[in-house]
């Protein structure tokens, strides 16, 4: 498994935000409940259009819910 280049804080978000879950997440930007946890655990990467619509989801800039890894040569 190759490692995805960011972090993210969806799962915490998503528990601060009510306790939303992944299923509620994926139906508000468009993507499956699996796609949420693939997303979450650093197993896929989201294309940039569904970042950008968790973000938006949470009310938060793309850069408060994803974190780029600087060290990537």
């Amino acid at each position: 498994m190759a490692n995805i280049p960011f972090d993210n804080d969806i799962r915490t978000l998503r528990f601060l935000t009510g306790e939303m879950t992944q299923g509620d997440l994926g139906e508000k930007v468009g993507v499956t409940r699996q796609t949420i946890a693939a997303i979450e655990q650093g197993k896929y990467s989201p294309s940039l259009e569904v970042a950008f619509r968790i973000a938006h989801v949470f009310g938060k800039p793309l850069e408060d819910v994803f974190r780029w890894q600087n060290d990537i040569p």
